[in-house]
């Protein structure tokens, strides 16, 4: 199963709101590669939610359940609300982590949809 971190600014949308509402529509993405990597998802896909601005952490898990790609430069996913990270984890960690050496999340930073291997997904989320 194929692991994605999306990110959003917590003032404009935060894990707590999607906890809040259950369920959410993920669109509005701009960029060229984050659009690619929202085409490519998949329903069931596992996502680490990730909050920027002032604190830069990843927070949260989510689920896709829903993609429709039928509008190539604007596909919407619905996903829907996981449970809390346990111990949410910061970008400097996530920076000291070989594991992200060559992760978009590091090397792209305002990438807002970043493909996650097993191994980094596991490590976001403690599982």
């Amino acid at each position: 199963m194929a692991h994605y971190l999306l990110k959003t600014e917590p003032s404009a949308y935060s894990f707590t709101d999607l906890q809040r509402d259950g369920v959410t529509l993920w669109d509005g993405v701009s960029n060229p590669a984050a659009v690619k990597h929202l085409r490519e998802m998949q329903v069931g896909a596992q996502l680490v939610v990730y909050e920027t601005g002032t604190r830069r952490t990843a927070v949260g898990t989510a689920r896709v359940t829903a993609v429709d790609a039928s509008d190539p430069r604007q596909p919407a996913v619905t996903i829907t609300a996981g449970r809390p990270i346990a111990k949410p984890v910061s970008l400097a960690t996530i920076k000291a982590n070989k594991l992200f050496a060559e992760s978009p999340l590091v090397r792209e930073g305002r990438l807002s949809v970043v493909p996650l291997t097993d191994a980094q997904y596991k490590f976001l989320t403690g599982s």
